[in-house]
């Protein structure tokens, strides 16, 4: 158990004389040659006592130790659905060391029919890019979850967050796939189960009931499947699991209504919650600060080691994706072509060859083909990032805030009190604007203020070390200029065309007292960008537009990394800030979760990821 983080090698389809599916790198059948869905349905689902066990529960959660081909989870989903007392939250957490594309698993999924085809073709639409980590899948309006986790489960089963009800056994055999059945393994399920979880399994090696044992559970057996005599159920001891925690849907106070406070605040309230978000700002409009700011560019953040950065990047632009998709106008996916120095080029290289990143994901463009990609042809290349956004945050915010869980209230909070119930925000004149059991900082500068008057002993060296920079974009006329289709970055950006302007940035101004659009900072972001697009700065600083630009605030630590998370035993105070220049990459993932832990979901990122970013 003892794995490290390595690239992901997806799985290679096969199948038998039979015409069973089957794996090349374990050389071993999916499922029994019976039929992968009736043994998901007499193994994994009538050997864990559904769907009588959850019958009546708010939530459930299963995990399966190999999801394959997903044939549990279509079994697992229609069992769901057809359950008249079916939970109203079902959540999967499924591990996979070697996951298929989407067009192997389309040809592996080929057989279904009737609402199982409906089912199938739901999940082909929604699978994810081949990147290691864990990545979160919604159906049925948020109802229905998976969770999958791509990599090694030596590796994963330490990082995962959450409270298993049940338990789908499935790995290869033991003896060919011996690291889904240590006796490690079984520990790491029993930290995430809940009081009265089950497990079931086709395996019933003498060994693997022994090891799950020794992990706390009792083992039974009971008849098997498929030509197996013998299939093995469980039930963890009395006295190990985590005691069930009562369901509800606590209000949630938000101290500012930038990018963070609007992420946090749609996330929780999809869930239920009801948010109250206080923000001054609010008087300018319910995009606030962010009024006038046309387009943003959301790239993924790159480094050669895939630091925790770049896999934090990877997982809110994911999380974004999944949560903006239904909000129209809001941006779209154009792709960002990064500019690399010559000098770095080989190094580059060198390390997309060893993650082996989908080309879906990130890929290496070279100089002939960036005129096919981006619109412009440059003399050298870079990397091509497929999920590259452009993102208009005026209009984002105004979605987002505008969910009918979610009030907004044009006011200054001066400081945070703990009340009986949980939180009071109070105005300079002491006045109560607003109380709920749960309370997110996310006031990006004002935010160590507002947590020593909530906590005065709180020590967090990171927060009090934050920097505040001003920063400016520039608009230019796009009928002055040549077009791109995507975005290009480098040391700057430079976006699409939007309604007839393209945005350029950015500068980073230090100690300055207002943000405001400058001439100087205009000539700054001409001077970046016409680097970037090998142009005259002169050529761009002629299509300048009117307005000329906008300005705004961005608040940094010194690791360039957000700080995401409670700040009291309770974890009924949070911190959300510290989002530096990639606010529209972190606001999702923050918001993401904090739900997860509120509602009891398996987390959205690993438990290293979520160490990186607490305020500490």
């Amino acid at each position: 158990m003892k794995a490290r983080r390595e690239p992901l090698q997806p799985g290679r389809l096969g199948f038998d004389a039979q015409g069973t599916p089957t794996s090349a790198l374990y050389g071993d059948v999916y499922h029994a040659r019976a039929g992968a869905l009736a043994q998901a349905r007499h193994v994994f689902i009538r050997g864990n006592g559904l769907p009588e066990r959850w019958a009546g529960r708010d939530r459930f959660t299963v995990c399966e130790t190999g999801f394959g081909l997903g044939n549990n989870f279509l079994a697992l989903w229609q069992a769901w659905r057809a359950c008249p007392q079916r939970p109203a939250h079902l959540h999967m957490l499924s591990f996979e060391a070697h996951p298929f594309s989407r067009e192997e698993l389309a040809t592996a999924l080929a057989g279904h029919t009737g609402e199982l085809r409906d089912l199938a073709d739901a999940l082909l639409a929604a699978w994810p890019p081949l990147l290691p980590g864990l990545h979160r899948l919604e159906f049925e309006q948020g109802r229905l979850t998976l969770t999958l986790a791509f990599g090694k489960v030596e590796y994963l089963a330490r990082q995962v967050e959450a409270r298993v009800d049940a338990f789908f056994l499935d790995g290869f055999s033991p003896a060919r796939n011996p690291a889904m059945w240590s006796r490690e393994l079984f520990g790491q399920l029993v930290r995430i189960a809940n009081a009265g979880a089950t497990a079931a399994t086709w395996c019933s090696a003498g060994q693997v009931r022994r090891d799950l044992a020794a992990a706390g559970f009792l083992v039974t057996r009971e008849p098997g499947f498929g030509g197996k005599r013998e299939m093995s159920r469980a039930i963890l001891r009395p006295g190990l699991g985590r005691a069930p925690q009562p369901s509800g849907h606590e209000e949630v106070i938000i101290v500012g209504g930038g990018l963070a406070g609007a992420g946090v605040a749609y996330s929780l309230a999809l869930r239920g919650h009801g948010v109250t978000v206080l923000d001054p700002v609010f008087a300018n409009g319910p995009a606030g600060s962010h009024e006038g700011h046309r387009c943003a560019a959301m790239s993924p953040a790159l480094s050669r080691d895939d630091n925790s950065m770049s896999r934090l990047s990877r997982a809110g632009i994911l999380l974004a994706g999944l949560r903006w998709q239904d909000l129209p106008h809001v941006g779209e996916a154009c792709g960002t072509l990064l500019r690399v120095e010559t000098h770095e080029t080989e190094s580059w290289r060198q390390a997309l060859a060893r993650w082996r990143f989908p080309e879906e994901w990130m890929s290496w463009c070279e100089a002939k083909d960036t005129e096919a990609r981006c619109g412009l042809p440059l003399s050298e290349g870079g990397i091509w990032l497929a999920h590259g956004a452009m993102v208009r945050p005026s209009l984002l915010l105004r979605s987002l805030l505008q969910h009918e869980r979610i009030r907004v209230c044009p006011a200054r909070v001066a400081a945070l009190r703990r009340s009986d119930d949980g939180w009071r925000a109070l105005a300079e004149d002491g006045c109560v604007l607003a109380e709920a059991p749960r309370a997110v900082i996310a006031a990006a500068a004002d935010s160590p203020a507002l947590l020593a008057t909530a906590l005065p002993d709180a020590v967090c060296p990171k927060l009090s070390q934050m920097q505040r920079m001003g920063g400016q974009v520039a608009h230019f006329r796009a009928d002055a200029l040549p077009s791109t289709r995507a975005i290009v970055a480098g040391a700057g950006y430079w976006l699409p065309a939007d309604a007839g302007i393209q945005v350029g940035g950015s500068t980073y101004l230090f100690d300055e007292q207002v943000s405001e659009p400058t001439e100087a900072g205009f000539l700054a972001v001409a001077q970046k960008v016409a680097t970037l697009l090998e142009m005259s700065p002169e050529r761009l600083a002629a299509a300048r537009a009117e307005p000329a630009g906008w300005a705004g605030w961005r608040v940094a630590a010194s690791d360039h990394l957000p700080m995401i998370g409670p700040v009291d035993a309770q974890e009924s105070l949070w911190l959300a800030c510290a989002y530096g220049s990639r606010g529209l990459s972190w606001m999702t993932l923050a918001g993401e979760i904090m739900a997860a832990s509120l509602n009891d979901e398996p987390q959205v990122v690993e438990r290293e990821l979520r160490r990186v970013v607490r305020p500490r």
